[in-house]
Protein backbone atom coordinates (compact mmCIF):
# COMPACT_ATOMS: atom_id res chain seq x y z
CA UNK A 1 0.00 0.00 0.00
CA UNK A 2 1.04 3.50 -0.78
CA UNK A 3 -0.25 6.55 -0.05
CA UNK A 4 0.18 10.17 -2.14
CA UNK A 5 -1.26 13.40 -1.78
CA UNK A 6 -3.52 13.84 -4.13
CA UNK A 7 6.97 43.34 -8.93
CA UNK A 8 6.93 46.99 -7.51
CA UNK A 9 10.12 48.20 -6.78
CA UNK A 10 9.56 51.77 -6.01
CA UNK A 11 11.77 52.82 -2.99
CA UNK A 12 8.40 53.70 -0.89
CA UNK A 13 5.97 51.92 0.85
CA UNK A 14 3.84 50.16 -1.06
CA UNK A 15 -0.18 51.34 -1.08
CA UNK A 16 -1.37 47.98 -1.29
CA UNK A 17 -0.09 46.60 1.86
CA UNK A 18 -3.70 46.58 3.76
CA UNK A 19 -5.04 42.78 4.56
CA UNK A 20 -8.12 41.23 6.65
CA UNK A 21 -7.67 38.75 8.23
CA UNK A 22 -9.85 36.64 11.13
CA UNK A 23 -7.09 38.46 13.52
CA UNK A 24 -6.93 41.86 12.11
CA UNK A 25 -4.15 43.14 10.58
CA UNK A 26 -4.14 47.29 9.96
CA UNK A 27 -0.89 46.51 7.31
CA UNK A 28 1.58 44.70 6.11
CA UNK A 29 4.10 43.98 3.98
CA UNK A 30 5.75 40.90 1.97
CA UNK A 31 9.68 41.20 0.79
CA UNK A 32 11.60 38.95 -1.12
CA UNK A 33 15.34 39.67 -1.87
CA UNK A 34 17.77 37.50 -4.31
CA UNK A 35 21.76 37.99 -4.85
CA UNK A 36 23.16 35.15 -6.20
CA UNK A 37 22.46 32.04 -4.10
CA UNK A 38 21.00 34.65 -1.38
CA UNK A 39 17.10 33.92 -1.48
CA UNK A 40 15.22 35.57 1.63
CA UNK A 41 12.03 37.04 2.57
CA UNK A 42 10.94 39.68 4.81
CA UNK A 43 7.75 39.96 6.13
CA UNK A 44 6.37 43.12 8.86
CA UNK A 45 2.50 43.97 9.60
CA UNK A 46 0.86 46.53 12.57
CA UNK A 47 -1.48 44.52 14.27
CA UNK A 48 -4.10 45.25 17.16
CA UNK A 49 -2.87 44.41 20.98
CA UNK A 50 -4.92 45.91 23.74
CA UNK A 51 -6.02 49.03 23.44
CA UNK A 52 -2.75 49.69 20.86
CA UNK A 53 -0.72 48.42 18.54
CA UNK A 54 2.56 46.73 17.88
CA UNK A 55 4.59 46.19 14.66
CA UNK A 56 5.76 41.99 13.84
CA UNK A 57 8.16 41.23 11.68
CA UNK A 58 9.28 37.44 10.00
CA UNK A 59 12.30 36.91 8.60
CA UNK A 60 14.59 33.89 6.60
CA UNK A 61 15.69 31.98 3.54
CA UNK A 62 12.87 31.30 1.76
CA UNK A 63 11.53 27.85 2.20
CA UNK A 64 12.47 27.73 5.76
CA UNK A 65 10.88 28.08 8.79
CA UNK A 66 11.25 31.91 10.10
CA UNK A 67 12.39 33.43 12.67
CA UNK A 68 9.79 35.88 14.21
CA UNK A 69 9.73 39.15 16.46
CA UNK A 70 8.12 42.75 17.26
CA UNK A 71 9.57 46.06 16.72
CA UNK A 72 7.56 47.34 19.14
CA UNK A 73 8.25 45.91 22.34
CA UNK A 74 5.30 47.38 24.03
CA UNK A 75 1.68 48.31 22.59
CA UNK A 76 2.37 51.76 20.87
CA UNK A 77 -0.56 54.33 19.27
CA UNK A 78 -1.66 53.11 15.31
CA UNK A 79 0.45 56.47 14.75
CA UNK A 80 3.51 55.37 16.23
CA UNK A 81 3.24 51.84 14.71
CA UNK A 82 2.76 53.41 11.53
CA UNK A 83 5.74 54.98 11.31
CA UNK A 84 7.82 52.13 12.89
CA UNK A 85 6.21 50.62 10.21
CA UNK A 86 7.32 52.66 7.16
CA UNK A 87 10.43 52.86 8.34
CA UNK A 88 11.17 49.35 8.50
CA UNK A 89 9.72 48.63 5.16
CA UNK A 90 11.58 51.87 3.43
CA UNK A 91 15.04 49.95 5.17
CA UNK A 92 14.55 47.04 3.56
CA UNK A 93 13.79 48.33 0.38
CA UNK A 94 16.68 50.52 0.81
CA UNK A 95 18.75 46.99 0.85
CA UNK A 96 17.83 45.46 -2.24
CA UNK A 97 14.35 43.92 -1.43
CA UNK A 98 11.07 44.31 -3.31
CA UNK A 99 7.86 43.42 -2.73
CA UNK A 100 6.07 40.38 -3.43
CA UNK A 101 2.73 38.96 -4.27
CA UNK A 102 2.16 38.68 -0.41
CA UNK A 103 1.75 42.37 -0.50
CA UNK A 104 -1.66 41.84 -2.80
CA UNK A 105 -2.98 39.30 -0.41
CA UNK A 106 -1.94 36.29 -2.37
CA UNK A 107 0.18 35.01 0.74
CA UNK A 108 -0.25 35.73 3.77
CA UNK A 109 2.98 36.04 6.33
CA UNK A 110 3.21 34.86 9.70
CA UNK A 111 0.69 36.02 12.69
CA UNK A 112 2.04 35.83 16.48
CA UNK A 113 0.16 34.70 19.67
CA UNK A 114 2.03 36.71 22.48
CA UNK A 115 2.70 33.53 24.31
CA UNK A 116 5.76 32.92 21.47
CA UNK A 117 8.45 31.62 23.65
CA UNK A 118 5.95 29.69 26.49
CA UNK A 119 5.95 25.99 27.38
CA UNK A 120 3.04 24.25 25.59
CA UNK A 121 3.12 21.07 28.08
CA UNK A 122 3.11 19.02 24.89
CA UNK A 123 6.55 16.95 23.89
CA UNK A 124 7.28 15.31 20.40
CA UNK A 125 8.89 12.05 19.79
CA UNK A 126 12.02 12.15 18.77
CA UNK A 127 14.02 10.03 16.35
CA UNK A 128 17.51 8.39 16.31
CA UNK A 129 19.38 7.91 13.35
CA UNK A 130 20.02 4.48 12.30
CA UNK A 131 23.33 3.14 9.99
CA UNK A 132 22.85 2.03 6.56
CA UNK A 133 23.71 -1.82 7.56
CA UNK A 134 19.95 -1.61 8.99
CA UNK A 135 18.37 -0.21 6.13
CA UNK A 136 17.50 -3.90 4.20
CA UNK A 137 15.76 -5.45 7.48
CA UNK A 138 13.61 -2.23 7.48
CA UNK A 139 12.65 -1.84 3.62
CA UNK A 140 12.00 -5.36 3.62
CA UNK A 141 9.94 -5.96 6.64
CA UNK A 142 5.66 -5.76 7.18
CA UNK A 143 6.29 -4.12 10.46
CA UNK A 144 7.31 -0.45 9.40
CA UNK A 145 5.80 1.74 6.67
CA UNK A 146 8.20 4.27 5.03
CA UNK A 147 7.96 8.03 4.75
CA UNK A 148 9.57 10.87 3.38
CA UNK A 149 12.05 12.65 5.99
CA UNK A 150 11.38 16.48 4.62
CA UNK A 151 13.92 18.92 4.98
CA UNK A 152 12.16 21.42 7.43
CA UNK A 153 11.68 22.24 11.19
CA UNK A 154 9.77 20.39 13.12
CA UNK A 155 6.00 21.30 14.17
CA UNK A 156 2.83 20.82 16.16
CA UNK A 157 -0.45 22.31 15.51
CA UNK A 158 -3.23 22.31 17.83
CA UNK A 159 -6.42 23.70 17.19
CA UNK A 160 -8.66 24.46 20.17
CA UNK A 161 -11.82 26.60 19.52
CA UNK A 162 -10.84 29.33 18.24
CA UNK A 163 -7.14 29.07 18.79
CA UNK A 164 -4.74 27.46 16.71
CA UNK A 165 -0.76 27.05 18.37
CA UNK A 166 2.47 25.96 16.99
CA UNK A 167 4.99 24.01 19.00
CA UNK A 168 8.42 23.45 18.26
CA UNK A 169 10.03 20.24 18.67
CA UNK A 170 11.17 21.45 22.29
CA UNK A 171 7.37 22.31 23.18
CA UNK A 172 7.34 25.73 22.95
CA UNK A 173 4.68 28.09 21.64
CA UNK A 174 6.03 29.91 18.14
CA UNK A 175 4.63 31.94 15.55
CA UNK A 176 3.37 29.86 12.69
CA UNK A 177 2.46 30.93 8.72
CA UNK A 178 -0.65 32.39 8.37
CA UNK A 179 -1.53 30.27 5.77
CA UNK A 180 -1.19 26.80 7.77
CA UNK A 181 -3.53 28.53 10.15
CA UNK A 182 -6.07 29.24 7.73
CA UNK A 183 -5.62 25.50 6.25
CA UNK A 184 -6.42 24.19 9.79
CA UNK A 185 -9.09 26.64 10.70
CA UNK A 186 -10.96 24.39 7.95
CA UNK A 187 -10.61 21.95 9.99
CA UNK A 188 -13.96 22.16 12.28
CA UNK A 189 -12.86 20.43 15.79
CA UNK A 190 -10.13 20.40 18.01
CA UNK A 191 -7.06 18.77 16.85
CA UNK A 192 -3.38 18.26 17.84
CA UNK A 193 -1.52 17.83 14.80
CA UNK A 194 2.11 16.24 14.70
CA UNK A 195 4.43 17.33 10.76
CA UNK A 196 7.24 19.24 9.70
CA UNK A 197 7.17 22.79 8.26
CA UNK A 198 8.69 23.60 4.72
CA UNK A 199 8.34 27.26 3.77
CA UNK A 200 4.42 27.52 4.38
CA UNK A 201 3.32 24.35 4.15
CA UNK A 202 3.00 21.46 7.25
CA UNK A 203 4.04 17.92 5.88
CA UNK A 204 1.48 15.70 8.61
CA UNK A 205 2.37 12.62 9.75
CA UNK A 206 0.98 12.22 13.11
CA UNK A 207 -2.39 12.86 15.17
CA UNK A 208 -2.58 12.73 18.38
CA UNK A 209 -5.45 14.55 19.78
CA UNK A 210 -8.95 14.73 17.50
CA UNK A 211 -12.28 16.36 19.38
CA UNK A 212 -10.96 16.29 22.91
CA UNK A 213 -9.64 12.69 22.33
CA UNK A 214 -6.29 11.78 23.07
CA UNK A 215 -4.78 9.15 20.18
CA UNK A 216 -1.19 8.93 21.74
CA UNK A 217 -1.67 5.07 22.80
CA UNK A 218 -3.40 3.83 19.64
CA UNK A 219 -1.07 1.99 16.86
CA UNK A 220 0.72 4.94 14.39
CA UNK A 221 -1.24 3.04 11.63
CA UNK A 222 -4.56 3.82 13.46
CA UNK A 223 -3.88 7.61 14.08
CA UNK A 224 -2.09 8.26 10.74
CA UNK A 225 -5.32 7.06 9.23
CA UNK A 226 -7.52 9.41 11.30
CA UNK A 227 -4.67 12.12 10.16
CA UNK A 228 -5.63 11.36 6.16
CA UNK A 229 -9.52 11.58 6.98
CA UNK A 230 -9.74 14.54 8.98
CA UNK A 231 -7.26 16.99 6.95
CA UNK A 232 -9.19 18.54 3.96
CA UNK A 233 -8.27 17.83 0.56
CA UNK A 234 -6.87 20.31 -1.89
CA UNK A 235 -4.67 22.66 0.97
CA UNK A 236 -1.55 24.01 -0.76
CA UNK A 237 -0.83 24.64 3.24
CA UNK A 238 -1.71 21.57 4.90
CA UNK A 239 -1.32 17.79 4.02
CA UNK A 240 -0.22 14.40 5.02
CA UNK A 241 2.62 13.00 4.09
CA UNK A 242 3.15 10.23 1.34
CA UNK A 243 3.60 6.57 2.96
CA UNK A 244 4.06 3.21 2.00
CA UNK A 245 3.84 0.09 3.70
CA UNK A 246 4.61 -2.83 1.13
CA UNK A 247 7.99 -3.88 0.92
CA UNK A 248 8.22 -3.78 -3.03
CA UNK A 249 6.75 -0.08 -2.88
CA UNK A 250 9.16 1.28 -0.17
CA UNK A 251 12.07 -0.33 -1.71
CA UNK A 252 10.68 1.83 -5.11
CA UNK A 253 10.52 4.96 -3.03
CA UNK A 254 13.50 4.62 -1.15
CA UNK A 255 15.56 4.38 -4.74
CA UNK A 256 13.89 7.42 -5.79
CA UNK A 257 14.36 9.53 -3.30
CA UNK A 258 18.16 9.09 -3.13
CA UNK A 259 18.01 9.35 -6.56
CA UNK A 260 16.50 12.44 -6.80
CA UNK A 261 18.76 13.92 -3.37
CA UNK A 262 16.20 14.07 -1.07
CA UNK A 263 16.92 14.79 2.81
CA UNK A 264 16.40 11.21 3.79
CA UNK A 265 13.27 8.63 5.32
CA UNK A 266 11.77 7.30 8.49
CA UNK A 267 10.50 3.94 9.45
CA UNK A 268 7.60 4.09 11.65
CA UNK A 269 6.53 0.42 13.47
CA UNK A 270 2.97 0.97 12.86
CA UNK A 271 1.63 -0.80 15.77
CA UNK A 272 3.50 1.12 18.05
CA UNK A 273 1.91 3.79 20.38
CA UNK A 274 2.88 7.51 20.72
CA UNK A 275 6.08 7.66 22.88
CA UNK A 276 7.44 11.68 23.65
CA UNK A 277 11.00 12.46 24.10
CA UNK A 278 14.07 10.31 22.63
CA UNK A 279 14.88 6.55 23.68
CA UNK A 280 18.44 6.03 24.11
CA UNK A 281 18.65 4.18 21.72
CA UNK A 282 16.56 1.91 18.38
CA UNK A 283 12.73 3.06 19.37
CA UNK A 284 9.95 2.85 17.11
CA UNK A 285 10.29 5.42 14.93
CA UNK A 286 14.06 5.59 13.28
CA UNK A 287 15.38 8.15 10.20
CA UNK A 288 18.27 7.46 7.92
CA UNK A 289 19.63 10.87 6.54
CA UNK A 290 20.90 10.77 2.62
CA UNK A 291 23.22 13.22 3.96
CA UNK A 292 24.88 14.00 6.83
CA UNK A 293 24.12 16.93 9.37
CA UNK A 294 24.45 17.36 12.95
CA UNK A 295 23.34 20.42 15.33
CA UNK A 296 26.88 22.46 16.66
CA UNK A 297 27.94 24.84 19.21
CA UNK A 298 29.64 27.58 18.38
CA UNK A 299 32.45 28.02 20.24
CA UNK A 300 34.34 30.87 18.64
CA UNK A 301 34.22 33.57 15.94
CA UNK A 302 37.26 33.67 13.41
CA UNK A 303 38.65 35.60 10.46
CA UNK A 304 36.83 35.77 6.90
CA UNK A 305 33.34 34.77 8.70
CA UNK A 306 34.26 31.27 10.03
CA UNK A 307 33.02 30.12 12.91
CA UNK A 308 34.67 27.29 15.73
CA UNK A 309 32.25 24.45 16.17
CA UNK A 310 31.51 21.77 18.88
CA UNK A 311 30.45 18.62 20.73
CA UNK A 312 29.70 17.35 23.51
CA UNK A 313 31.19 13.83 24.52
CA UNK A 314 31.98 12.13 27.64
CA UNK A 315 35.56 14.40 28.74
CA UNK A 316 32.88 17.56 28.43
CA UNK A 317 33.58 19.41 25.21
CA UNK A 318 35.04 18.30 21.80
CA UNK A 319 36.43 20.12 18.90
CA UNK A 320 34.22 19.78 15.76
CA UNK A 321 36.47 22.07 13.03
CA UNK A 322 35.48 25.57 11.82
CA UNK A 323 32.49 26.38 9.26
CA UNK A 324 32.40 29.16 7.09
CA UNK A 325 29.05 31.23 7.38
CA UNK A 326 27.57 32.77 3.94
CA UNK A 327 27.25 35.82 3.36
CA UNK A 328 23.40 35.80 3.08
CA UNK A 329 22.98 34.75 6.65
CA UNK A 330 24.31 36.06 9.97
CA UNK A 331 27.19 35.21 11.63
CA UNK A 332 26.00 33.50 14.98
CA UNK A 333 26.79 34.40 18.47
CA UNK A 334 29.42 32.23 20.68
CA UNK A 335 27.10 29.91 22.44
CA UNK A 336 24.15 29.76 19.49
CA UNK A 337 23.18 26.06 17.63
CA UNK A 338 23.46 25.79 14.41
CA UNK A 339 22.79 23.44 11.75
CA UNK A 340 25.55 22.34 8.92
CA UNK A 341 25.80 18.99 6.28
CA UNK A 342 29.17 17.84 6.31
CA UNK A 343 30.64 14.79 4.11
CA UNK A 344 32.04 12.97 7.50
CA UNK A 345 34.21 13.26 10.16
CA UNK A 346 37.09 12.50 11.14
CA UNK A 347 37.50 9.37 13.74
CA UNK A 348 40.62 10.66 15.07
CA UNK A 349 40.57 14.44 15.53
CA UNK A 350 36.16 14.47 15.40
CA UNK A 351 36.68 17.22 13.17
CA UNK A 352 33.78 17.46 10.13
CA UNK A 353 35.08 17.14 6.52
CA UNK A 354 33.97 19.67 3.62
CA UNK A 355 31.31 21.62 5.95
CA UNK A 356 28.35 23.45 4.63
CA UNK A 357 26.27 25.63 7.09
CA UNK A 358 22.93 25.33 6.69
CA UNK A 359 21.48 27.73 9.37
CA UNK A 360 20.78 28.70 13.27
CA UNK A 361 18.78 25.86 15.06
CA UNK A 362 16.72 28.04 18.09
CA UNK A 363 14.67 25.34 18.11
CA UNK A 364 17.58 22.54 19.58
CA UNK A 365 19.04 22.95 23.23
CA UNK A 366 22.94 22.78 22.88
CA UNK A 367 22.69 19.51 25.45
CA UNK A 368 21.71 17.37 22.33
CA UNK A 369 24.16 18.47 20.62
CA UNK A 370 26.77 15.41 21.03
CA UNK A 371 28.60 13.38 19.01
CA UNK A 372 26.48 10.71 18.80
CA UNK A 373 25.82 12.65 15.79
CA UNK A 374 28.46 11.87 13.50
CA UNK A 375 29.17 9.80 10.70
CA UNK A 376 32.68 9.06 10.30
CA UNK A 377 34.84 7.94 7.38
CA UNK A 378 35.21 5.02 6.71
CA UNK A 379 38.23 3.16 8.01
CA UNK A 380 40.50 1.51 4.98
CA UNK A 381 41.18 -2.19 5.50
CA UNK A 382 44.77 -3.56 6.79
CA UNK A 383 46.62 -5.10 3.28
Amino acid sequence: MRTKQPNNQTNQPHPNTHMTTNTPTIQSASLHCREGNSDKEYHAAIEPEGEGYIVTFSYGRRGNMLTTGAKTPYAVSLQQATKVFDKLVSSKLAKGYQYNSASYGEEKPYRQSGDEGQDSGVRCQLLNAIDESELSRLLTNSTHCLQEKHDGRRLMIRKQGDTITGINRRGLVVAIPDAIREAVEQIPFDVLIDGEVVGHTLHAFDLLEVKGHCLRKRPYIDRFSSLMMIIPQGLDALCWVSTSVDPNDKVEIYEELRATHREGVVFKDMDAPFNPGRPNSGGSQLKFKFVESASFIVTGINHKRSVSLCLYDKQGFANAGNVTIPPNHNIPAIGDVVEVKFLYAFRQSGCIYQPVYVGPRDDIPAAECTVSQLKYKAQAEAA
